[in-house]
């Protein structure tokens, strides 16, 4: 389910945000990284609003930091956000 639209959709349509164990927030394109994650819809404007909502600060449980909003921003504005649920690549 999405964070941002709360829209369940198949692991494929959805794009993971992790926080690793050293507390670093990425996009995970693998799907396979460790840490708590949240899902974004791929595609949309999503993974912004969950920036605007506090949706992704309440799911990963850590203020995001300065770094993962600049590539957040690149990557909405690029629409570069590759990747894939776990066992669909």
């Amino acid at each position: 389910m999405c964070v941002a639209c709360r829209t369940s959709r198949p692991k494929r349509e959805l794009q993971r945000v992790v926080r690793t164990p050293e507390r670093d927030v990425v996009i995970d394109p693998s799907g396979r990284l460790a840490g708590r994650g949240a899902y974004v819809c791929l595609g949309t404007d999503c993974l912004d609003l969950a920036i605007k909502k506090g949706a992704l600060v309440r799911a990963l449980e850590i203020q995001l930091p300065a770094a993962f909003l600049e590539a957040a921003q690149g990557a909405i504005t690029t629409n570069t956000i590759e990747g894939g649920a776990r066992g669909q690549e």
